[in-house]
């Protein structure tokens, strides 16, 4: 998966936001502008090519406030799936915030 395209997708028009990922977005107190600003800045830490029905990815970023963010994204050729996202915890995670602890 490729950042770039993400990034170019990451517009109202092309973005499909799931159910789960709107109970989230309500649960975890995160905006969708958040969400945004993170894939903006974001890099991609983890791929899932077989996910079903597009492959995914999972993204690393930070939103204009630094809140640091993980989202994983799923894109179809010109659509991009928001699947879910949610803050690292730092106690499961790397102080980089890109590999999980064992």
């Amino acid at each position: 998966m490729d950042i770039q395209k993400i990034r170019f997708l990451c517009v109202d028009d092309n973005i499909e936001v799931t159910h789960h990922m709107l109970l989230r977005f309500q649960q975890r107190h995160i905006s969708y502008t958040e969400i945004k600003e993170s894939i903006a800045s974001g890099e991609i830490i983890k791929e899932y090519s077989d996910d079903k029905p597009f492959p995914s990815c999972l993204i690393l970023g930070r939103t204009k406030s630094n809140r640091v963010l993980h989202t994983v994204v799923g894109m179809a050729d010109d659509k991009l799936w928001l699947v879910t996202a949610y803050e690292p915890d730092k106690t499961q995670w790397s102080d980089d915030f890109k590999t999980k602890e064992a």
